[in-house]
């Protein structure tokens, strides 16, 4: 059976017994159906979420498809309640562009899945549209002040950075002309969409600790300068306030459910080869506030998704994990062990010997934040004893816990085992959480830290229009923002066909992007796609609608 199929085969609990399950009155939710909810922001308690014990799942550099750490997610968040551990796991939204794209939703997998998966792979609670809106409202805003004959602020359209989101895949619309048609529809000029898990107000979303705040990182959305060089910011424009008004009840956490019953948090989804990629922050609090156990996850692998969270979100929320879960497939492995993509499926103990090279690293990434690692082997049916035995016999000569997860087949049960793990870990309170650098460090060497120290560049070069932006971001006052670094998932360094664990190589950044909303900077390094595009049989080709309304195809 498929996803949908199993998903389908479940009766699922009403929101408001799943509310009360995880701590929160019934009548202080707001009801999207029988099965969706928003949680009142009220509902957080951070003094409680101190004592929750936060779990990191992260995983190697993954094969195009992916290695499962939603999956993973979810099934060791099942364990932990079957082994009575009070547990929520909280993830991020699904984006319509890789549903309707190449690879799928993002609820989890087989009996390792949130529910209902339909609706929260699609429209959801309206959370991306919200944010879609507010963005396009403040293009609107910019756009009309340089059409408007009392434009006091002397916008110069040349400079504008903002550019307009959807949530789709559709490469027609990297690069666009608007306001063609005459003087009265507008000033020409050259812009383009990005798709609306790269908004910048994805990101502010995801780290705002309440509306104020949120209203604030708003205003500082950096837009242009005028044309005697002085920086525009949102609040300029006055954009901040309605734009805020559209987001009131997006920044709500939306509340699920697990296959298994148990209490699921999904809120927000920025990218992370581009945004911190990770949850909303509030999320996160949401679920520590009522758990013992907080199972969490941050896209791609450890050195994107996994450092942003530790070193934006973490700092930025004071938030200190216990444990990272460490997702490793044996058909990645043998993926950067040079084995072909077609082959990943037939024994390669050669290929997967030549692959652990980029496990030892993660590993050792892992070991800079003082965070201790569980590896997590998420099985696939190919997968031979003879191979599962490799990484088990790596992991003990590296002194690291190891557990297979078979979380897909066999959903909780499958994660008793990598339950059991992190229990111990936490239990032996050796973590002492440290971050990889300080924001306050010069903007240089905030990159070169990352670049050296986690994905093991030689040292970083820097292009003209680089160095230029460098400049700008000084005489704006911005050098003490943390640095989220635009890079490949598909490689530890810039260059995708770099496999296994490339060394000596030289990082080298394009240009820097500002995200004063969001509170970060982004160094843009390679050939990063902000609105990606559909293949040649996109999933949507197989996806209907039943005439009793069912919806068929989604996975």
């Amino acid at each position: 059976m498929n996803d949908l199929q199993i998903a389908k085969k479940v009766t699922l609990t009403p929101i408001s017994s799943i509310a009360e399950k995880f701590g929160i009155d019934p009548d202080q939710i707001e009801m999207y159906g029988k099965y969706k909810a928003k949680l009142p922001l009220h509902a957080i308690n951070k003094q409680n979420s101190q004592k929750s014990n936060l779990i990191l799942v992260s995983a190697i550099s993954p094969t195009p498809a992916g290695e499962g750490k939603t999956t993973m997610s979810i099934g060791l968040s099942e364990g932990l309640n079957r082994l009575g551990k009070k547990t929520t796991v909280v993830l991020r939204e699904p984006s319509l562009g890789p549903v309707f794209g190449i690879k799928g939703g993002a609820t989890g997998g087989g009996y390792s899945q949130v529910l209902p998966m339909e609706d929260i792979n699609l429209h959801f609670t309206g959370d991306f549209a919200a944010i879609e809106k507010a963005h396009n409202l403040l293009a609107a805003i910019i756009d009309n002040n340089i059409q408007s004959k009392t434009n006091t602020l002397l916008l110069d359209p040349r400079t504008i950075s903002w550019k307009r989101v959807v949530d789709l895949n559709d490469r027609a619309l990297r690069r666009v002309i608007v306001g063609l048609g005459g003087t009265t529809s507008g000033v020409p000029r050259e812009t383009g969409f990005d798709i609306t898990a790269a908004s910048e107000i994805m990101a502010i979303l995801c780290l705002a600790e309440n509306l104020s705040d949120l209203k604030k990182r708003l205003g500082n959305i950096f837009i242009g300068y005028t044309y005697d060089k002085k920086p525009i910011y949102a609040k300029n424009l006055k954009a901040e306030g309605a734009m805020t008004a559209l987001l009131k009840d997006a920044i709500k956490p939306n509340l699920v459910q697990t296959i298994e019953g148990n209490p699921a948090i999904i809120h927000g989804g920025p990218f992370a080869n581009i945004a911190q990629g990770t949850n909303t922050v509030l999320a996160t609090l949401m679920g520590m506030s009522h758990s013992e156990y907080t199972v969490t996850e941050a896209g791609f692998g450890f050195d994107l998704g996994a450092e942003k969270f530790f070193d934006i979100k973490c700092q930025s929320a004071g938030l200190k994990p216990k444990v990272v879960v460490l997702t490793a497939t044996i058909r990645a492995l043998k993926y950067h062990g040079g084995a072909d993509l077609k082959s990943l499926t037939i024994p390669d103990t050669e290929a997967l010997i030549k692959g652990l090279p980029n496990l030892e690293k993660h590993l050792e990434n892992i070991a800079k934040f003082h965070v201790k690692p569980v590896i997590s082997i998420n099985k696939f049916t190919s997968d031979s004893d003879a191979e599962i035995d490799i990484i088990k016999n790596f992991a003990a000569s590296k002194g690291v816990r190891v557990a297979l997860a078979e979380v897909w087949a066999k959903g909780g049960e499958g994660g008793l085992e990598l339950a059991k793990q992190v229990i111990d870990v936490v239990a032996s309170d050796t973590s002492d959480f440290k971050p990889l650098y300080q924001w306050e460090s010069p903007v240089m060497n905030k990159i070169e830290t990352i670049a050296t120290e986690i994905y093991g560049a030689k040292h970083v070069d820097y292009t003209p229009k680089a160095k230029a932006h460098l400049k700008r971001i000084t005489n704006l006052g911005l050098d003490h923002l943390p640095v989220c670094i635009a890079k490949t998932q598909k490689s530890l360094s810039d260059n995708p066909k770099l496999l296994g664990r490339p060394k000596d190589f030289i990082l080298t950044v394009r240009e820097i992007e500002i995200a004063a909303g969001a509170g970060f900077l982004i160094p843009i390094t390679g050939d990063i796609m902000r609105m990606p595009g559909l293949p040649a049989h996109p999933a949507s080709e197989g996806i209907d609608v039943t005439d009793d309304g069912e919806i068929t195809g989604l996975f």
